[in-house]
């Protein structure tokens, strides 16, 4: 054995404790330090304010992308508790900033996941040359300041104010990071996807960079995943039927919810969007499985039933059925299972069977009330199917 290796010994066991672990390892925490992990820094952040207004405590969120490289994520929720962790068991601010799982958005349905292991604005805080935040709370205005996760003094009492909420500004470390430029077009993409899933979550965000004058766009759609498809199904074809078909339903069996849109178009591509608890599903998983099982079973049943195919065809598979038809399916859940760290492929049979019983009764009962579109919808599979 080499001299070396003899001679190793707890000495040489290196230990990294609190944000110094994720500046280490800065892809672990964010993905990569490309433009990737660049942008999860924002929704870091922005979880926790986007999180404050789907539970009733503010009314909206603001991001901005400012003139001097930095990102602003500002909330009007009640302010974040500045002094040491609550009663009610929530992180105080320096927490929040400095410790690792302090705050999690990984739990629940009623939750937006934002967050790639559920560690929160520390993250950002820690890959971050400088940060800033500001808390308006109870009438006092408190502000504190961190360079690359360290603050030298603890949050300063500047005065009075009026209104309350949460501001945290950060600028991303170029010693960390490929590009410290984030995308408006990345981000507007997320935010707008993150609106569809929630309906009346609002959501802003502006670019100030710009030397020809700030853009800013609004994300607010009341109509939830059935705006989704419409937007989305704008840019696939005309559409074979008029009516976004759509329908949210609880089901105890799987201990949440399902929400699925979708409309079929003369295009021949297949364009379905899955999402649990908010984060998408590139994947796919038991919930898009379902959603085809489902789909598949309906669609089949309705043409046997209108005579539109004959005994003797074979039914309708899942590709026949998915040409030209944009979807979305979300679920959101107590108790998600993922497969994989990075959450991309949702697991469970029990979620996959929720789904495929609720699309295949949903589609059903919609394609018997819709006697004219449904008629278009199995016309053209069976025409697909004899030009093949």
């Amino acid at each position: 054995m080499h001299e070396e290796a003899r001679q190793y010994d707890a000495s040489h066991i290196q230990v990294l404790e609190g944000l110094e672990v994720i500046r280490k390892r800065p892809g672990m925490y964010v993905g990569s330090t490309g433009v990737r992990g660049l942008h999860q820094m924002v929704f870091e952040v922005a979880g926790r304010a986007v999180n404050e207004v789907l539970a009733g405590r503010a009314g909206a969120v603001d991001i901005a992308l400012t003139s001097d490289g930095g990102v602003r994520v500002a909330d009007d929720g009640p302010g974040i508790p500045v002094e040491a962790d609550s009663d009610d068991g929530s992180a105080g601010l320096e927490a929040l900033l400095t410790r690792p799982y302090a705050w999690t958005d990984l739990g629940g349905r009623h939750n937006a996941a934002m967050s790639t292991f559920g560690m929160g604005p520390c993250v950002t805080n820690a890959l971050s040359s400088r940060l800033t935040v500001e808390v308006r709370r109870e009438g006092v205005r408190w502000v504190q300041e961190y360079t690359r996760g360290v603050s030298p003094t603890p949050p300063t009492d500047t005065g009075p104010t009026v209104g309350s909420g949460t501001t945290i500004v950060f600028w991303p470390d170029p010693e960390i990071f490929e590009t410290t430029e984030c995308s408006f077009d990345v981000l507007a993409q997320r935010f707008r996807e993150l609106a569809h899933l929630h309906g009346g979550l609002d959501i802003s965000l502006r670019d100030e960079r710009s030397p020809g004058g700030p853009r800013a766009e609004r994300f607010w759609y009341p109509g939830g995943a059935r705006d989704l498809v419409a937007f989305l199904g704008a840019r696939a074809g005309v559409p074979v039927h008029p009516d976004v078909i759509a329908f949210e339903r609880e089901d105890p069996r799987m201990e949440g919810t399902v929400e699925v849109a979708f409309q079929w178009s003369e295009s021949r591509q297949e364009g379905v969007r899955g999402f649990a608890n908010s984060l998408p599903t590139p994947e796919g998983g038991a919930h898009v499985a379902g959603f085809r099982r489902g789909m598949t079973a309906a669609i089949n049943a309705y043409s046997r039933e209108m005579r539109q195919r004959a005994a003797a065809d074979h039914d309708l598979d899942a590709d026949r059925i998915g040409q030209g038809l944009t979807a979305v399916v979300s679920v959101k859940l107590d108790r998600p299972e993922f497969r994989g760290a990075t959450r991309g492929r949702l697991v469970g049979d029990t979620v996959r069977s929720c789904v495929a019983d609720a699309v295949r009764e949903h589609l059903g009962a919609w394609l018997k009330g819709h006697p004219d579109q449904g008629a278009a919808i199995i016309s053209r599979m069976c025409q697909g199917t004899r030009r093949d």
